[in-house]
């Protein structure tokens, strides 16, 4: 992968509504408001680059000497386990399919509430997915 160095410090704030992606940006001390057409999935890579830009939690938890999060069963059609380290914000989710993905910024709120529902699926997808950077991290991840 090529890595190219970006400056973005001249963007004040984002936004996203009904197919555009807002800009609010600083020229020069006067504050510029532009639309541009957009997806939705580029206004929530932007919150996540955001997020993992200026996190004081560490992105990547496969540091080593990490205490692996401990995981709690669950009957679901949606997830085998889940587990949460409150201290670094981090929601784990072992789907059916064996795969594990770990969410960052996860509240603890949000972690009891998840934790307590009924429907573990339709929580996850109305209040989790697409809301929170996330990372798989099963061993068998392949590259995208």
């Amino acid at each position: 992968m090529r890595l190219v160095s970006i400056d973005l410090k001249n963007i004040v704030a984002i936004g996203h509504a009904e197919g555009y992606l807002g800009l609010l940006l600083d020229r020069e001390g006067e504050q510029e408001y532009v639309e541009i057409p957009a997806p939705s999935t580029v206004y929530k890579g932007l919150q996540k680059i955001a997020y993992i830009a200026n996190s004081e939690v560490a992105y990547f938890s496969t540091v080593k000497g990490e205490k692996p999060i401990a995981m709690l069963p669950v009957r679901s059609t949606m997830a085998s386990a889940i587990g949460y380290d409150e201290s670094r914000q981090i929601l784990q989710i072992q789907f059916i399919s064996g795969t594990i993905y770990q969410y960052f910024g996860v509240e603890r709120e949000i972690w009891k509430i998840f934790r307590d529902s009924n429907s573990k699926g339709k929580f996850f997808n109305q209040e989790i997915k697409g809301q929170y950077a996330s990372l798989r991290v099963d061993k068998n991840r392949g590259e995208n």
